[in-house]
């Protein structure tokens, strides 16, 4: 783990080293008015969502859990939104400067999709098994996550977002049947997937009870009288609201909700589905693309990487099919060496050194923000995907690349380096710790999320393996042929499920035979596409608009390319919408030129 560390801590960061005469790359003019009409939004929007503002390092709202999906709270959005709007029309557009235009345009574009997104009444299927807040809670509450639990006020806190819970959980169970009522429900095969998540914190052994080990971790600062009131506390809260709550809402979905549920897979076969999917089609995406371009694309993209698969087979000399190939790298023995958790997560670690003398190469820039790996609670683990979770600027929290074991003896090394490079370095740790590290941003575009440039960059990282010292096994090359495969298959199958080209067992069986990927996998990925449609476009449409300019600027630019400027300059600018990012790169490379 010293290794992990010294590359961060021991790192000076030095922001913005391109050319000082590039102007998206200046700190901002004093423009007042601006200025101020972007530090309200960022700052009364915070209140709105608190979990956020916790998991930047802004502990101001860690007691607040707000009933998200509550009528009173959806017309204070509205309102919000309707005020910010309105304070925005206030400012020219054209009489900005090039760096505050980033900003008007992230701004125009989350109050515009906010706005939109009201008409369609998400909130009535207000969680299912991947990403919602009952799954998220009991890894907030464990005390090694975003949620501090240094001070007997960090203690308070958290016992009042847990009362706040057991009232956003009674309006779930409401929104649910106005679900039911109009025909927009969650599909069966996701709700036989939450019920024994919620089970699974209803364990009556308070002692191992995932929401008390904080009070097994209390700081030896706190004085005897303070730890025993603590634990009463704990233990009151545990028994008589986390576990009712978690038993009421399994309860309900096992009895009520479950038979309601529908036995289709996608969108489409919801009321306004088909216009529910485009609108989170344009939010993941941020373009114009009809779901059928996307669809088009993915298959052009599956035959390509398919192509390289093949060629690579020839290379090694392997004897057999594409499916042989496929199964080879998923059931040969000498591709499963472990025998415990830690073995694994010792592998990830020791992926750093390796790479770390070639960073150079590629970077100018680094972050400070330190860095580590752990693995993923027991309890969601089949259910999860590999994940980054952000540092905080203060360094008092870590970057964590957050890896799911089920089982150690059954975990496939293959795919651990490019893994490595997409969820950790040079991937989500580099591109989210240096958009928060620079200074010189406004709060709005610091900790701006949109996935189709995090998750573009993180894919487009796979693709650097080899000039940062990896990938000298082939099978580790066909991994990541296969991960880049698997995300060109997601436009299929994303699109296919939620336009009713593809039903569940299609889109399972597409994965598996196009893909490689063994069955648990295939229908672990499907559901997740089922339960957040469209989030998962953004991965191959990011990378492939990073690959498009990166060719079109090693054309136009000739000798005056330098890979380490092409990649500073996207690290630079933040997560972005790909309209603005293409500006600001084609702004990029002008300067380049003089």
């Amino acid at each position: 783990m010293n290794i992990v560390k010294s590359l961060f801590r021991k790192t000076t960061v030095i922001l913005f080293v391109l050319s000082s005469t590039f102007l998206l790359a200046q700190k901002p003019a004093n423009n007042t008015k601006f200025n101020k009409f972007l530090d309200d939004y960022y700052e009364e929007g915070l209140p709105l969502n608190p979990i956020s503002a916790t998991e930047r390092g802004d502990n101001r709202y860690n007691d607040l859990l707000p009933n998200d999906i509550a009528k009173p709270y959806l017309k204070k959005k509205h309102d919000f939104t309707i005020k910010y709007q309105k304070r925005l029309e206030d400012f020219d557009r054209n009489k900005l400067n090039s760096f505050d235009k980033i900003a008007f345009d992230i701004a125009s574009l989350q109050l515009k999709q906010a706005l939109e997104r009201e008409k369609f009444h998400f909130e009535y299927m207000p969680f299912s098994h991947y990403r919602s807040l009952p799954n998220s809670l009991p890894s907030l509450g464990s005390g090694k996550s975003a949620q501090p639990f240094k001070t007997v006020k960090d203690y308070e806190n958290w016992l009042k977002r847990i009362e706040s819970f057991t009232i956003w959980a009674d309006t779930a169970i409401a929104n649910f049947d106005k679900g039911i009522a109009i025909g927009m429900v969650l599909p069966k095969a996701l709700v036989v997937k939450m019920i024994p998540q919620l089970e699974a914190q209803t364990a009556t052994d308070t002692l191992k009870n995932i929401f008390y080990e904080p009070v097994l971790n209390m700081p030896n600062s706190f004085s005897a009288k303070e730890k025993k009131a603590i634990r009463l506390a704990y233990q009151k809260a545990i028994t008589s609201k986390i576990i009712p709550t978690y038993r009421k809402l399994a309860v309900y979905l096992k009895d009520v909700y479950l038979p309601k549920a529908r036995t289709t897979s996608g969108y489409n076969d919801l009321p306004n589905g088909k216009a529910m999917y485009e609108y989170l089609v344009s939010v993941s995406t941020t373009t114009n693309k009809t779901p059928d371009e996307i669809y088009q694309t993915g298959l052009r993209e599956v035959e390509r990487i398919t192509k390289e698969i093949d060629d690579l087979k020839i290379k090694i000399g392997f004897q057999g099919d594409r499916t042989a190939f496929f199964n080879h790298a998923l059931t040969d023995p000498s591709f499963f060496p472990f025998t415990t958790d830690e073995q694994i997560l010792e592998s990830y670690r020791a992926i750093l050194p390796i790479i770390e003398p070639n960073l150079k190469k590629l970077f100018n820039i680094v972050p400070k923000t330190a860095f580590k790996v752990k693995a993923i609670e027991k309890f969601k683990a089949a259910t999860a995907a590999a994940n980054y979770e952000r540092g905080t600027t203060d360094g008092s929290r870590p970057g964590y690349f957050n890896v799911p074991i089920v089982d150690a003896a059954t975990y496939n090394k293959l795919g651990m380096d490019n893994l490595f490079m997409h969820e950790a370095i040079p991937g989500h740790h580099f591109q989210l710790s240096l958009q928060q590290e620079n200074q010189s941003m406004p709060k709005i575009r610091k900790f701006a999320g949109y996935s189709v440039f995090s998750e573009g960059w993180a894919l487009y990282t796979e693709s650097l393996g080899e000039e940062l010292g990896l990938y000298t096994d082939p099978y580790q090359k066909l991994a990541a042929y296969k991960s880049e495969l698997f995300r060109a298959i997601r436009l299929v199958t994303d699109v296919g499920l939620h336009t009713g080209i593809m039903t569940r067992e299609e889109s399972i069986q597409y994965m598996m035979e196009k893909g490689g990927r063994e069955k648990n996998a295939s229908v672990s990925e499907t559901e997740r596409y089922m339960a957040q449609p469209g989030q998962a476009l953004s991965y191959k449409t990011g990378e492939l608009k990073i690959t498009e300019l990166k060719t079109k600027y090693i054309k136009s630019l000739g000798p005056k390319f330098e890979i380490k400027k092409f990649h500073d300059a996207i690290l630079q600018v933040g997560s972005v919408p790909l309209s603005v990012f293409e500006t600001y790169m084609d702004n990029w490379a002008n300067e380049q030129i003089k």
